[in-house]
């Protein structure tokens, strides 16, 4: 078996709601295949969903692989969302957020070119 490509799914309690914030950080309306699910492709390959899931929701964690750290960080502000802890090395910078659920999102810039492919 061969993984071609990988999806996270984060459950959330308002999809609408949940939605429209998502489309905010990321910058694009998302697709909806279905009435409980709103998706998100990267042009680098990968996904996202976020599905109506109340019992789950504030549960999930995944890391978003961006190109400009300090961009989000101001797309976060104008969003009037307060990011958590920050950290830096040699290969990445990373920024912690949660969305209004309490799903726990990492930002991170490969700063290691080995890292950004």
């Amino acid at each position: 078996m061969t993984i071609e490509n990988a999806l996270a799914s984060v459950a959330v309690k308002d999809i609408d709601k949940s939605a429209a914030w998502y489309a905010a950080l990321l910058g694009v309306k998302g697709q909806r295949p279905m009435p409980e699910v709103e998706e998100w492709t990267f042009p680098r390959g990968g996904g996202l969903q976020v599905y109506q899931g109340a019992e789950r929701a504030g549960n999930c964690s995944f890391t978003l692989a961006v190109s400009d750290i300090e961009a989000v960080a101001r797309t976060l502000a104008a969003m009037g969302v307060e990011p958590g802890d920050r950290a830096s090395n040699e290969r990445v910078k990373t920024l912690m957020v949660k969305d209004p659920d309490g799903n726990s999102i990492a930002i991170a810039e490969a700063l290691d070119p080995a890292l950004a492919r």
